[in-house]
């Protein structure tokens, strides 16, 4: 049957089925890739905020060792309570430490 369908028209069925699934997925991609760029700042903020909460948890763990709480997050990185890259959110934005409290720099 493909064959006579072939001679009659000059194409394949078959062609046509794949031009036609191609485009349903060329929709669908063109629906879900811009939904996918707008998740990038939030999923970089809510990582943001893991990681105060980690390195408050650490200038916690700090003060119960040292009875007093560190001047910056240098310190905490020099005594091995946290690690370089544990001053920067996954944007780059720096942490801050202001007294005892780590400053996340989305919320400021």
């Amino acid at each position: 049957m493909p064959a006579l369908l072939y001679e009659l028209y000059g194409y394949s069925p078959i062609l046509i089925e794949m031009l036609i699934v191609l485009m349903v997925i060329s929709v669908l991609i063109m629906l879900i890739v811009p939904n996918l760029g707008g998740r990038s700042a939030e999923v970089n903020e809510k990582g943001c905020d893991a990681l105060v909460s980690l390195v408050q948890a650490q200038v916690d763990a700090y003060y119960i060792e040292e009875n007093e709480y560190p001047e910056s997050l240098t310190i905490l990185q020099n005594d091995d309570f946290i690690t370089a890259d544990q001053q920067k959110c996954p944007n780059g934005e720096a942490l801050s430490l202001e007294g005892s409290t780590v400053i996340n720099p989305y919320d400021g």
